[in-house]
Parts: C-alpha cells; structure tokens; sequence
C-alpha cells in the first residue's frame, strides 16, 4: 500500500496577513512583531507583489540610520524583495521544502492555482519542522 502525498495547504497558515506596499515600514515592522511572524506578503490592490521578512526590515532601517540630517519615511515597497517563491496549496510538500532548503527560502506564499497573484497562505519553516514532527520515525521515551 502506497503512502499518500502530502500537499502544501496541509500544514500551510491559511489568510495570512498581508501588507500594502505603501505601508510605513514602521507599520510593517509593528505587525510582525505583534503577531510574532517573520513574513508579510506585500500586495498592492489585492495582488502580490513581493515578501517582506524581518531581514528585509531590519537591513532597510539600519541602511536609513545613516542618512543624515534625518531618514526618510521608508514604506514597504522600499525593503520587499519582489521575486517570490510561490507554490499552490496541492504542491508535493516535499517538493516545496526541498526547494526551500536548496535556495534558502524561510517561506513560500501559497497562491491560487487559477489566480498567481491571489494570496492563498503561507508556508514557512516553521511548517516544515511541523510537517516533519508529523512524519518522523518516532523513538520511545
């Protein structure tokens, strides 16, 4: 008997949160800290159009300190990275994370098959560590 394929949208957050890429990078910084999360998939009029993770933030404002006589108000768009590794929600789970692991990924935006600019969910590496929590050969205690 065949093992099944697990898929993506399995272990995957479904409605994740999304950021404008107008937002203030303040704003941005804000919500990952209190939602605890170290990816925003940046939309503009629904669509994707780029990531933003907590490295993104973290070098644009450290590049700003050197601004002088004072930084200027940096939005979303300004740190995002625009090329973004997508699956769909039925990818091969072991598909994604390997490509994860090769190209040093820390998420995967979740698109709609028929809708490759429609967010679906994000899977991350925290994902991943679940989805192999949940395979793993288990030792006895």
């Amino acid at each position: 008997m065949s093992t099944p394929i697990a898929r993506v949208h399995e272990f995957m957050t479904t409605c994740p949160e999304t950021i404008e890429a107008d937002a203030p990078l303040p704003d941005a910084r804000a919500r990952m800290a209190e939602l605890k999360i170290r990816h925003l998939p940046v939309v503009r009029d629904g669509q994707l159009v780029g990531i933003l993770s907590d490295r993104d933030v973290h070098l644009a404002e450290s590049l700003m300190v050197d601004e002088l006589p004072r930084p200027r108000t940096a939005v979303v768009r300004d740190a995002m990275t625009e090329v973004v590794f997508t699956c769909g929600p039925n990818a091969h789970l072991h598909a994604v994370a390997a490509e994860m692991a090769r190209d040093k990924h820390g998420s995967a935006v979740v698109v709609a098959p028929d809708h490759p600019l429609k967010v679906l969910g994000m899977f991350t590496t925290i994902d991943a560590l679940r989805a192999l929590a949940r395979f793993a050969p288990q030792e006895d205690a």
